[in-house]
C-alpha cells in the first residue's frame, strides 16, 4: 500500500504540475545524482527494517517470546494466553512485504539491461542477486510458516499463482499454496548457491551480514548460509514436500556453516541513536521477564539437563523494585537462586495482586539488553542440531551445537566442559530441547519447530496447572494456565491474516482460507504433525 500510495500521489502530482513542464528543461541536473536507489542501501536497509519489526516489542516481544515461553510478560498478560493484538500480526504481514519489495528493487536493478551496469560499479551482479534471492526466501520463509498459504514471489519462477510484489498488477494477488512455496524456497536457495561468483565482492558497502572475520564481505559466507537455510527448510517439509530428503543432503554437500565465524547476524550500534529493537523496547517499558518456565529448564529442575550457565547470560537478577531497568539488567550473577522467572499465562489480577509485590522477576540478562546487541539470522549452533537429526540424531553433532552455542554467549570453557561431559546421550527430545535453549531470541523458529516436533515438552499448555511458586507471592499457590482463544489446547499452530487483507483482497483471502481449512489459530500449517 506504501508504494500504491506514492503512485497515486506522483498522479495527482502531475496535474498540478502541467502548466510547468515546458520550463523542466531549464532546471538543472545534479551530474552525480542517480534515478535509481543505490543496491548497498537497499539491502542494508532492508536488512534492519527486516530486524527492526521482527525483534522488537510487538512481533517478538508481544507474541513469538511469550508463546515459546522464553519470556513473560508482567502487565498485559492477556497477550502470553495468546490473545495478540492483531496489529502485530498486521505488521509482521504488511512490513515483512515492504522489505521483500526492497529486495526485488535490488534484482530488477541488476537484471535490467539499462541499469545492470551501473549497479555493476557496486558489486558482482550475480551476487548481488543471489543475495537478494537469498534474503527474499529468509522473509517469505518467516511469512508462510506464521500464516500458511500467502502471496509469494519467485526470481526463477513463471507460476502464474506467484503474484506478490507486483504492485503495477496484482494489487489483489493470490495466495500460493505451502506446497508451492515451501518447494520453491529450497529451488531459490538451491539456485542462488550455485550462482555466487566466489572470486568477486557481494557488494562495497552496506552488507552488514555476509562479512568474514576480517569485515569483508564473503562470497563463501553466503553461500554457507543458503546452504545452511536451505537445510532448515528442507528439515521442516520432508517426508511432506516431494524431493525436501534430497534437498537435505544436496545442503549437505554443497557446504553449511562450520563454525560460529559463519553465524549471520545484524549487530546494532552500540548506542541510543540506533540500539537494538528489543533494548530499545526496553528504554520505556519493563513488560517483559524472563519466564519461569524457561528459568525451570535452565536451572534443571525440569527437562534431562542440570544448571545451564547459560542461564546467567539470559537473564538478570531479580531484585528489589527498581525505576531504573538497567539499575537491575546491568548486573550479572552466578547464584541461581537469584534469578526468578515470572510465571507464565497468570491472569493479570494474579500478577498484580500476587507476584507483584516487594521484589521484582527477572529481566533479560545483560549481554541481551544492550544497544549493540547481535539479532541472529542463523548461527552454528542450530546447524550442528539440524545436522544431529540429518544423521539419526548424532551424538557428535549434538555436543556441537551445544557447545557452539555456548560459546557464542561467551561461557567460560571450564564451564562448557563440564556441561558437555554431563550431557545426555541424544535423541529427539535431548536434541531438539538443547536446540531450543539454543534459539534463545530467535522466537520465530523455535515456535516452529516446536509445532513440527513437540520439543521442548516442559512448556505449560492451556489447561494444565502450575505451581505460582514465586518468592514474593500472596494467596493461592498454583494457578490454571487457561488460553483467552476459544479451542486452543496447545500453543498456537498459525495466526490470523491481517483484517485489511480480508477487506481489500476478499476473494483470494476467501479462497486461501477454505484451502488451508480456516483462518483459524488452531489450523496446522501442511508439516505440523505433532
Amino acid at each position: 500500500m506504501k508504494k500504491i500510495f506514492s503512485i497515486l500521489s506522483i498522479v495527482g502530482l502531475s496535474f498540478a504540475l502541467t502548466s510547468c513542464a515546458d520550463r523542466f528543461e531549464d532546471i538543472d541536473i545534479n551530474p552525480n545524482s542517480t534515478t535509481n536507489p543505490l543496491p548497498t542501501g537497499l539491502f542494508n536497509n532492508a536488512n534492519k527494517e527486516y530486524m527492526d519489526f521482527t525483534r522488537d516489542g510487538w512481533v517478538s516481544g508481544r507474541m513469538e517470546l511469550p508463546w515459546v515461553q522464553y519470556s513473560a510478560q508482567r502487565i498485559y498478560t492477556e497477550e502470553d494466553r495468546y490473545q495478540y493484538r492483531l496489529t502485530t500480526g498486521t505488521q509482521l504481514w504488511t512490513r515483512s512485504y515492504y522489505v521483500a519489495n526492497d529486495y526485488k528493487k535490488i534484482i530488477d536493478l541488476n537484471t535490467d539491461p539499462k541499469t545492470a551496469p551501473q549497479m555493476g560499479e557496486y558489486g558482482s551482479n550475480k551476487n548481488q542477486i543471489a543475495a537478494a534471492r537469498i534474503m527474499l526466501s529468509y522473509v517469505f520463509l518467516n511469512l508462510v510458516d506464521a500464516f500458511g498459504d500467502v502471496p509469494y514471489w519467485s526470481y526463477g519462477s513463471n507460476d502464474p499463482d506467484f503474484q506478490a510484489l507486483n504492485v503495477e498488477g496484482d494489487l489483489q494477488p493470490k495466495f500460493a499454496s505451502q506446497m508451492k512455496i515451501y518447494t520453491d524456497i529450497m529451488k531459490e536457495l538451491k539456485e542462488s548457491a550455485e550462482m555466487i561468483e566466489m572470486d568477486k565482492i557481494i557488494l562495497t558497502e552496506g552488507d552488514n551480514l555476509f562479512l568474514d572475520k576480517y569485515g569483508k564481505s564473503s562470497p563463501a559466507k553466503m553461500k554457507k548460509f543458503a546452504n545452511s537455510l536451505r537445510l532448515r527448510v528442507a528439515t521442516r517439509v520432508k517426508g511432506v514436500v516431494p524431493g525436501a530428503e534430497a534437498h537435505i543432503t544436496s545442503a549437505i554437500a554443497s557446504g553449511v556453516m562450520t563454525s560460529n565465524d559463519d553465524n549471520v547476524g545484524l549487530t546494532y550500534e552500540s548506542n541510543m541513536v540506533n540500539p537494538s529493537p528489543f533494548f530499545a523496547t526496553y528504554i520505556s517499558r519493563s513488560d517483559f521477564s524472563i519466564s519461569k518456565t524457561f528459568v525451570e529448564l535452565l536451572k534443571g529442575d525440569k527437562g534431562n539437563f542440570g544448571l545451564d550457565p547459560r542461564l546467567f547470560k539470559y537473564a538478570a537478577p531479580a531484585s528489589d523494585k527498581v525505576t531504573n531497568i538497567r539499575d537491575q539488567t546491568m548486573n550479572e550473577t552466578t547464584d541461581p537462586s537469584k534469578i526468578w522467572g515470572m510465571p507464565y499465562g497468570v491472569t493479570s489480577q494474579i500478577s498484580s495482586s500476587q507476584v507483584q509485590g516487594a521484589r521484582s522477576p527477572s529481566f533479560f540478562g545483560k549481554d541481551v539488553l544492550k544497544p549493540g546487541y547481535t539479532e541472529i539470522f542463523m548461527e552454528y549452533a542450530e546447524v550442528q542440531f539440524l545436522l544431529s537429526e540429518a544423521n539419526g540424531w548424532n551424538q557428535t553433532n549434538y555436543i556441537n551445537g551445544v557447545q557452539a552455542s555456548m560459546e557464542r554467549w561467551n561461557i567460560d570453557s571450564d564451564k562448557i566442559a563440564d556441561y558437555v561431559n554431563s550431557l545426555p546421550a541424544a535423541s529427539q527430545e535431548n536434541v531438539m530441547t538443547q536446540k531450543y535453549i539454543a534459539l534463545f531470541m530467535q522466537p520465530a523458529e523455535a515456535w516452529a519447530e516446536y509445532r513440527r516436533t513437540g520439543y521442548p515438552n516442559t512448556l505449560l499448555k492451556p489447561g494444565q496447572t502450575a505451581n505460582l511458586n514465586f518468592p514474593t507471592a500472596t494467596g493461592a499457590t498454583t494457578y490454571v494456565f487457561t488460553p483467552l482463544i476459544s479451542g486452543l489446547t496447545d500453543l498456537p499452530t498459525r495466526i490470523f491474516y491481517p483484517t485489511n487483507v480480508q477487506t481489500l483482497n476478499t476473494a483470494n483471502y476467501n479462497a486461501a482460507s477454505t484451502a488451508i481449512g480456516g483462518d483459524k489459530m488452531d489450523t496446522k500449517l501442511i508439516w505440523d504433525k505433532n
